[in-house]
C-alpha cells in the first residue's frame, strides 16, 4: 500500500512547460539517494519531466518539483541547478524554494510531481 499527498485540488499547470507522463521508483537504500533520508536534502533525477526532477526531503514528507525554469520559455539556459534548499534558473537568476515551489515575484511556481512513499521506496508520478 502506499501513502502520500493527497490527488485532490493538485495543479501543475503552467504555459511554458509541457506534460508529460512518466512514473519512476527511487530506493533510497541505493547509495546515489541515500541523501534523500535525511532532512533538507535534494536529489536530481536526470531524463524524466520536462528537465528532469528534483526530489527534496522536507521534514514531514518529501516534495518532488521539476527542473525546468518555470517563467521561462524552454532554452539553453531553462534548466535550474540546486542551491542549498533553493533552485536557481540561470535565464534569471530566480531562486526557488523546495519547501513550496515558490519563486520571489515570479508569476508561476515550480512544477510539482506527486509523491508516495512506502517504506524506503518513493514513487514519483504526473
Amino acid at each position: 500500500m502506499f501513502f502520500g499527498c493527497s490527488t485532490n485540488n493538485f495543479n501543475n499547470k503552467n504555459p511554458y512547460l509541457p506534460n508529460y507522463t512518466f512514473t519512476i521508483d527511487i530506493n533510497i537504500n541505493l547509495p546515489a539517494y541515500s541523501s534523500l533520508r535525511y532532512v533538507n536534502n535534494a536529489i536530481y533525477y536526470p531524463n524524466q519531466g520536462v528537465r528532469g526532477i528534483f526530489v527534496f526531503k522536507t521534514g514531514s514528507g518529501y516534495n518532488a518539483f521539476d527542473a525546468a525554469c518555470p517563467n521561462q520559455a524552454l532554452g539553453s539556459c531553462s534548466t535550474m541547478t540546486l542551491k542549498g534548499i533553493n533552485t536557481l534558473c540561470a535565464c534569471d537568476n530566480a531562486e526557488y524554494s523546495l519547501f513550496t515551489g515558490q519563486g520571489a515575484g515570479k508569476q508561476y511556481p515550480m512544477k510539482q510531481y506527486r509523491v508516495e512513499v512506502n517504506g524506503n521506496l518513493l514513487r514519483v508520478y504526473n
